[in-house]
């Protein structure tokens, strides 16, 4: 167990989301682009939940390290999180959001003006799949003064996201901080957040990866593309060599974890998904956690493997605090 002041410090967009069930009918009529993430302008997006007809669920927090972030505190890691909000309803109720978590953020000495706080139209299929639409606000302005240099200092990791690669402030926003991670001696974790990031921004991603990191975590269709490989197993094998710690995650079929020296498979548990918004990010999240406490990764993978598959059964990005102890509970007792 680390004696950092913090487990992790994460990187990445805040944003709330508003989530909609939908059909494949409704995608292809509004002409979105199924199972992946889109930058919209504020125009469009408001257009898309004019016309989206279906089951409207509450409003939530969201942004993907945000997620993992919030789960990994749920779970009672040590966290702090830099973003950007504005000073509107939206970065409050995000704001409130994170502090209930017990989250340390640099929020309170940076609600800008360049924008609205950041917002997620996630539409969710009957086959559970998500597709986003966001329009990023002022997350779209997170610059290198965001990244708290003395807290980043104090933590054991770094977690930055993929989806910072999709614009220039925020790219040189993660370059900045792993400079910083480097020259304090903080490990460095990363995920690549989406296909989309893959088939638009590898070269974003590749540049963030550098010469390598400790941990990386993607899911099969990110790492086959990435890698250009043809099989999970093929891609294992060329993105173990750029991370001491890989993880793969692979749906109904479980997980792949590298964990520096050998491969370790982690046994799905079947569910009935409803909604896979947030599995990644929560899988993350308690994927840390477990690497945080010395769990090992085998036990961390179960612990991420339920986590993400509870979540997949229930509609939203997060998984409620009582949801988090409860499979804290039966993997860890």
């Amino acid at each position: 167990m680390s004696a950092k002041k913090y487990d992790v410090y994460g990187v990445g967009n805040a944003l709330v989301d508003t989530e909609i069930e939908t059909t494949d009918d409704q995608l292809r009529a509004l002409g979105i682009e199924k199972g992946l993430m889109t930058l919209v302008d504020a125009d469009r997006q408001q257009e898309l939940i004019s016309a989206l007809t279906g089951v409207r669920h509450r409003l939530t927090g969201g942004g993907s390290a945000a997620n993992t972030i919030n789960a990994l505190a749920n779970l009672g890691g040590r966290c702090y999180y830099s973003c950007r909000i504005a000073d509107d309803e939206n970065g409050h109720f995000f704001a409130d959001d994170m502090r209930t978590a017990g989250v340390n953020t640099n929020i309170h000495a940076d609600k800008g003006t360049d924008g609205p706080t950041g917002t997620c139209l996630v539409m969710v299929t009957p086959d559970a799949e998500r597709t986003m639409n966001t329009n990023l606000g002022i997350s779209a302005t997170l610059a290198p003064d965001q990244v708290i240099e003395e807290e980043l200092a104090a933590a054991e990791y770094l977690y930055i996201e993929g989806y910072l690669v999709s614009t220039p402030n925020s790219l040189a926003t993660a370059m900045h901080a792993r400079e910083l991670a480097a020259k304090h001696g903080v490990k460095v974790a990363f995920t690549f957040s989406d296909p989309a990031m893959v088939q638009y921004c590898k070269d974003g991603l590749d540049q963030v990866l550098g010469d390598g990191v400790d941990v990386l975590l993607c899911n099969e269709t990110e790492a086959t593309g990435f890698a250009g490989a043809e099989s999970v197993e093929e891609a294992g094998d060329i993105l173990s060599q750029r991370a001491g710690v890989l993880a793969i995650t692979r749906g109904p079929h479980g997980s792949r974890i590298w964990d520096g020296d050998q491969w370790i498979d982690i046994a799905p548990h079947p569910v009935e998904a409803i909604d896979t918004n947030g599995a990644g990010d929560l899988f993350a999240g308690a994927f840390l956690y477990g690497l945080t406490q010395d769990l090992g990764c085998e036990q961390a993978g179960k612990l991420a493997s339920l986590g993400s598959a509870t979540l997949v059964t229930h509609f939203g990005a997060r998984l409620h605090p009582a949801g988090i102890a409860e499979v804290k509970r039966a993997v860890l007792g």
